[in-house]
């Protein structure tokens, strides 16, 4: 299988930097002032300011971890093409940000090394420039792959992905697309053309589907033949989009950009829906959702269940009030992701409740663990209104047996001992 990374044929030769810094080259200061600001304060980028080329060179030899350019096209001391060259000769993404319109100079631009040609006296411009760069930058995390039997077609469009930020492979036919998907969890995004041979893109895209949902992947058919029937057909096998050949760059990212944000949206609410909101911990459906899933995935694996119960949290709320309350929960839940171990679960099961899934431990390193967990919550220290709160947590655990072999029976004899841990005095682990 031939799995292409890297092309010769793209306007960039590598992927897009992995920095964090801007260079913001522009002679108009005043805007130049709100640019910076705007994207400082609605990103976590960095930006260099230059008004010249001169500066802005030396802004580049001083730094080494850029990400992109924005830059106007007239300076004092350079012409449009030496702008343009300084950015591109670095491999260094560049937007153009212009303030007069020539429909002209903005294809020819579109055509070469600029991502995009922006207006800046457009309405929402500033909005259209952030938008941008935070789409740019969210690509960089993203892998998208490309299939096509041409090496040239799909050589080209892997480089207008990479132009974009997303890591990139591209494979020649339909089962090394299979294969590269099977292989790799983060390909969100897979091109395919619908003239291959062997396996056309209708059929692909209905088997990656079957490999991949669309809230894990978008796909976009594409072909180059006017054949009424390509588009309803890849979208009945499971594509989100179709566009035809031969497309712009303007429509290439913009039919991109939309699918991925789409993708993105979809995971946001099923991240919403998963977390508690006070403590960006899972809720109750998604720890037992999660827990029955690595339960079910190897019986013989050690598994212990604990509940966890904040001691006198009514008390906390009456004396300190509710956000205290609110407080004292997001330092507990803050202390339960310090003792959750990779491979291991922990989530809110409501209101002062929380659970735990230890993974692969002994009864013994159990119940070690489950102590330290709750000497740190005794350890904590807070204010309320100039007063120290302090507070404890009761635990309750059961370890998988013969006798509890599932989540339920696990979660019921738990909550048993949790029980006898407060009647016992509180501030106690019980059970294992």
């Amino acid at each position: 299988m031939t799995i292409i990374t890297d092309s010769i044929f793209g306007q960039y030769s590598a992927q897009t930097p992995p920095g964090n810094r801007i260079l913001l080259l522009e002679n108009s200061r005043t805007y130049t002032a709100m640019l910076h600001e705007a994207i400082e304060q609605r990103t976590d980028l960095k930006v260099s300011v230059a008004h010249t080329l001169a500066e802005a060179n030396a802004l580049l030899e001083q730094h080494s971890d850029w990400f992109m350019a924005l830059t106007g096209l007239v300076v004092a001391d350079a012409s449009r093409s030496e702008i343009l060259h300084t950015f591109s000769r670095r491999n260094l993404p560049a937007i153009i940000v212009s303030g007069v319109y020539d429909e002209d100079l903005r294809q020819h631009l579109l055509q070469k090394e600029v991502i995009d040609y922006v207006l800046k006296n457009a309405p929402d411009s500033l909005d259209y420039l952030i938008w941008l760069v935070k789409r740019l930058e969210r690509n960089r995390h993203i892998s998208a792959l490309v299939v096509d039997d041409s090496l040239s077609a799909r050589s080209y469009i892997a480089a207008l992905l990479r132009g974009q930020g997303y890591r990139v492979a591209h494979v020649e036919n339909g089962d090394e697309a299979i294969a590269a998907v099977e292989g790799d969890p983060n390909i969100r995004l897979a091109i395919i053309d619908q003239e291959m041979p062997n396996m056309d893109g209708v059929e692909l895209t209905r088997r990656l589907r079957q490999l991949r949902t669309r809230d894990r992947m978008a796909i976009i058919g594409f072909s180059g033949r006017t054949n009424a029937t390509f588009a309803p057909r890849f979208l009945k096998s499971g594509a989100n989009d179709y566009v035809r050949k031969p497309f712009s760059r303007e429509e290439f990212f913009c039919r991109v950009s939309q699918n991925i944000e789409q993708l993105e949206l979809i995971g946001s609410l099923q991240d919403l829906a998963a977390r508690d909101y006070l403590t960006d911990l899972p809720n109750r459906r998604s720890f037992i959702e999660r827990t029955e899933a690595l339960m079910q995935g190897d019986a013989d694996q050690p598994v212990t269940i604990a509940m966890i119960d904040v001691d006198h949290f009514k008390r906390i709320n009456d004396q300190f009030g509710h956000a205290s309350g609110d407080r004292a929960l997001r330092m507990m839940a803050e202390v339960l992701q310090n003792h959750t171990r990779s491979g291991d679960i922990s989530g809110r099961l409501g209101g002062e409740e929380f659970g735990m899934a230890l993974i692969g431990l002994s009864p013994a390193q159990a119940h070690q663990h489950l102590d330290g967990l709750r000497q740190a919550v005794e350890a904590l220290h807070m204010e309320a209104d100039g007063k120290p709160l302090q507070f404890t947590v009761s635990i309750g655990a059961c370890c998988r047996s013969a006798e509890h072999p599932d989540l339920h029976k696990l979660l019921s004899e738990a909550d048993r001992h949790l029980y006898l841990a407060k009647a016992g005095g509180r501030n106690q682990l019980q059970g294992i």
